[in-house]
């Protein structure tokens, strides 16, 4: 079955980074598009980065993009999020999920994603 686990999460000071992982098994990696969201306390799933199966075409939200990169090891099954110049306002739980949808920004367009990693960033 479709398995998604995220990692790298973690208490990081603001202007920080951190690098998330999600490891992905049970289907074939490299026919999916893959994102990111995030889900803050009492808001609503955020979309914050979609790359492409092939890796050659990646999409961000405007309020992560020129701080995070999204890429992706097809060999190895592995997506990742960079994340640069953190902002307390960047704390929230973050979700890699498996695009099936064509709307990238739209939680529903995936049917697959990953139990989340906390990422903290202290003012």
């Amino acid at each position: 079955q479709v398995q998604l686990v995220e990692s790298g999460g973690g208490l990081v000071q603001a202007g920080g980074s951190l690098r998330l992982s999600c490891a992905a098994s049970g289907f074939t990696f490299s026919w999916y598009s893959m994102g990111w969201f995030r889900q803050a306390a009492g808001k609503e799933r955020e979309f914050l980065a979609d790359i492409r199966g092939s890796g050659g075409t990646t999409d961000y939200a405007d309020s992560v993009k020129g701080r995070f990169i999204i890429s992706r090891d097809n060999a190895k099954n592995t997506v990742y999020l960079q994340m640069n110049s953190l902002k307390p306002e960047d704390t929230a739980v973050y979700y890699c999920a498996r695009r099936t949808g064509p709307l990238r920004w739209v939680p529903s367009e995936y049917d697959s994603w990953g139990q989340g990693t906390q990422v903290t960033v202290s003012s």
